[in-house]
């Protein structure tokens, strides 16, 4: 192969805006969980279940992400492509509503799931009870552990998921727009 059918074949697949926007949602999904783990690893703010919830998109989209941008760049049908995007969109959506859920639980804007917000209840006899708060350390779903900006980690979940989403409507657009 010739470095010039190298060149064109590699700017074919680098100019397909399908490509690129599943690769942007796989590396911003990737970047997302590893300041999530390093927060968690190395700042030590434990996340709560709300939190960890809301990594599942994440989850999602970075292998769905990869896999996108392999079958746009080896021309596989749009159908594939778009159902991909569309995929992404709904879990970025998703997930931008439950980091909006999760940021008005932080603010006491409505009571959140009883598990991570409600009144600690059914803490054994009294002769275990030093021994079992001890051993358990209840991270509150209402509790906001860090802020920068004024928002909390739920509010820039937000506000990535939502840019995600965007990313994902540009690649639906894209993918329409090229023919098989």
């Amino acid at each position: 192969m010739t470095s010039d059918a190298v060149h064109s074949s590699h700017a074919r697949h680098a100019a397909d805006p399908a490509v690129v926007a599943a690769l942007a949602i796989a590396v911003v999904a990737a970047a997302t969980l590893a300041g999530a783990w390093f927060f968690e690893l190395v700042l030590d703010i434990r996340p709560c279940p709300l939190c960890l919830e809301q990594r599942y998109a994440y989850y999602l989209a970075l292998p769905l992400g990869l896999l996108i941008a392999f079958a746009a760049s080896r021309r596989a049908p749009r159908q594939v492509v778009l159902a991909g995007f569309a995929v992404l969109l709904l879990a970025a959506l998703a997930n931008a509503w439950l980091g909006g859920y999760h940021a008005g639980v932080e603010w006491q804007f409505w009571q959140g799931p009883t598990d991570c917000s409600g009144p600690i209840a059914d803490l054994g006899s009294a002769g275990t009870l030093l021994q079992r708060l001890d051993t358990v350390k209840v991270i509150r779903c209402d509790e906001v552990q860090w802020r920068f900006l004024g928002l909390s980690l739920a509010g820039y979940n937000v506000l990535i998921s939502l840019a995600m989403a965007v990313i994902a409507v540009w690649g639906i657009v894209s993918a329409r727009r090229v023919v098989s």
